[in-house]
């Protein structure tokens, strides 16, 4: 479990991942509830398969400026090497925001996997490496403690050393539920899709039914009640402002002020028709586009 914290160590570990072709990367920042976080680790795992911590290395760059911009020059920006966060969003606000390239994000992969082949209540690292790779006994309390403090406790360099071990088998597990959502449309096998189709068809109706008619009693109930939020449910108020004036009077007003509000406009069925003749005396720009919707044919039973 490598431990770097001068500059010329570190630099010479980044030299070394630039030979790699992927990286499995988390960070820890100090005051991160203050307007001035600080970027205090950088957890970097090459290899996806060690699970005893000898892979995964602790970067201590608090406070190294350059040591940082030389690994978002090194290794962020580096389009051959595919970095691996959770919530990468996160992560990059302190290594290169928009420069980087090629990043992967474990959060965005799970939320792209349908709840059927990824039944969890959130999509949480520690739900995740606890629900699909069967880590138990996840302490994520060390989050949320000091990493601005010198020098860091054994439970935080130990919590740091592990996250990047529990994201790597995410990252690969997720890799091979992706394969079952990803399928090569010209591969499937069609009759097998719509036999699944018609076995959850009643199931999906039914359940579907049922919640629309809940959800609206809890909204109707709530509302009379005077709760706008439960344990379960929070209810919002929003409001849609629409401004709209007369076509004749904004023509006026762009004839008048010969404002320059040339710009297309669709034509609605409507419109065509109360256009008339008219019409053909416009320069009309017709696009047409073409979109599919799956129809269920109905059985010999429903007719």
């Amino acid at each position: 479990m490598p431990y770097l914290s001068s500059a010329s160590e570190i630099n010479q570990f980044i030299t070394e991942c630039t030979q790699t072709s992927i990286l499995w990367l988390d960070t820890e920042v100090a005051d991160f509830t203050t307007k001035k976080p600080r970027l205090s680790l950088i957890q970097v795992l090459d290899n996806p398969n060690d699970m005893s911590g000898e892979r995964s290395f602790i970067l201590d760059v608090l406070e190294q400026p350059d040591v940082v911009a030389h690994f978002i020059n090194e290794i962020m920006i580096n389009p051959a090497i595919e970095k691996v966060f959770h919530n990468a969003s996160y992560d990059l606000r302190f290594l290169g925001v928009k420069k980087t390239k090629n990043v992967t994000c474990t959060l965005d992969m799970a939320r792209k996997i349908p709840y059927h082949l990824l039944p969890l209540p959130n999509l949480k690292l520690q739900t995740l490496a606890t629900e699909i790779c069967n880590f138990q006994n996840i302490n994520k309390q060390e989050q949320t403690s000091d990493w601005g403090q010198r020098p860091l406790t054994l439970e935080q360099i130990k919590y740091a050393y592990f996250d990047c071990i529990y994201l790597a088998q995410i990252h690969q597990k997720l890799v091979e539920l992706s394969k079952k959502v990803n399928c090569e449309p010209s591969c499937e096998n069609i009759i097998l899709l719509s036999a699944r189709y018609k076995e959850i068809e009643q199931q999906y109706k039914l359940l579907h039914s049922e919640i629309e008619h809940l959800e609206e009693r809890l909204k109707k109930a709530m509302l009379a009640q005077n709760i706008l939020e439960t344990a379960d449910f929070k209810l919002t108020p929003y409001e849609r402002n629409t401004i709209k004036v007369a076509f004749a009077e904004l023509a006026e007003l762009v004839r008048i002020q010969e404002l320059n509000l040339d710009f297309p406009v669709t034509l609605t069925k409507n419109l065509q028709k109360d256009l008339g003749d008219n019409l053909k005396k416009l320069n009309i720009e017709e696009e047409k586009t073409t979109s599919f919707r799956l129809n269920v044919r109905s059985s010999d039973n429903d007719e």
